[in-house]
């Protein structure tokens, strides 16, 4: 299993009228933590673009609990619990800075191959990666 935080400070422009954050908002700070979780290994996914590979997102889930509000400091917990191989399934959790769970996502993304616009198996260097995880 592979765990990894980021956090984000919420900004004005990222809240609606009552003062919440904009419940679509939530897509894009998954976007952040899964990006940064990925280049905390030393890969990106820029590189994987640049091997050929993309990783669009087939399917999201979300779970509004508490609203996070502007300038709020988040903590978001992303987990992948199974080894990727042709899909990848990103688990998140968001926290405010007193710990209370505000939020609670997942993203499946799946490998393709950019040429043949077809899945196909994460490529060896990026399973190199996560050997150090998995085992």
């Amino acid at each position: 299993m592979f765990t990894h935080e980021t956090q984000i400070r919420i900004r004005y422009a990222e809240t609606d009228q009552m003062g919440y954050v904009y419940y679509g908002n939530y897509a894009s700070f998954y976007e952040v933590a899964r990006t940064e979780m990925l280049r905390s290994t030393g890969f990106s996914y820029k590189e994987l673009e640049e091997m050929g590979v993309m990783m669009p997102v087939m399917d999201l889930t979300c779970k509004y609990y508490q609203p996070a509000r502007y300038d709020d400091l988040i903590t978001i917990r992303t987990t992948i619990k199974e080894r990727p191989l042709v899909r990848l399934m990103f688990e998140y959790e968001i926290f405010n800075e007193q710990g209370t769970l505000l939020n609670t996502g997942s993203t499946q993304l799946v490998f393709v191959d950019m040429k043949k616009n077809r899945p196909c198996k994460a490529p060896q260097i990026f399973q190199d990666k996560m050997d150090a995880f998995f085992g």
